[in-house]
């Protein structure tokens, strides 16, 4: 199911809808300054159309100004396990651990969703979410 974000973004102004939290992937953040993870040669080909697809996206959302919305770009890597309580964020730069991984559990994930639900950090921004 692909939906475009002016089409998104229309049928939220029809609706009044004045806020909108959406998630990506990790393939638009930057694994070195000015170097997407998409863009590093270990990025698997097979993921290139769909990261493509989320990073358009995000850059449409980036021209909008009447709805409120927020891109969360998670780590690069999503797992089981259990859920911890804590997590960095970030915005535009992937967030790495000390063994150089970029990972966050499914829970955690979802808490961190809630999270920016809840609390409103990032106003018309992206942000990411990793241990």
């Amino acid at each position: 199911f692909d939906v475009s974000a002016d089409t998104l973004v229309s049928a939220l102004k029809a609706a009044g809808v004045p806020r909108l939290l959406v998630t990506g992937g990790a393939a638009s953040l930057e694994r070195a300054p000015g170097v997407r993870v998409i863009d590093t040669p270990d990025f698997p080909a097979e993921w290139k159309d769909i990261a493509l697809g989320g990073i358009a996206f995000l850059d449409a959302l980036r021209t909008e100004t009447e709805i409120d919305w927020t891109y969360f770009s998670p780590a690069a890597l999503l797992f089981e396990g259990p859920r911890l309580g804590s997590y960095r964020t970030g915005t535009d730069q992937l967030l790495t651990d000390a063994n150089g991984e970029s990972r966050i559990s499914f829970a955690d994930y979802a808490i961190a969703m809630v999270d920016e639900l809840e609390q409103h950090r990032h106003s018309r921004a992206r942000f990411t979410a990793a241990y």
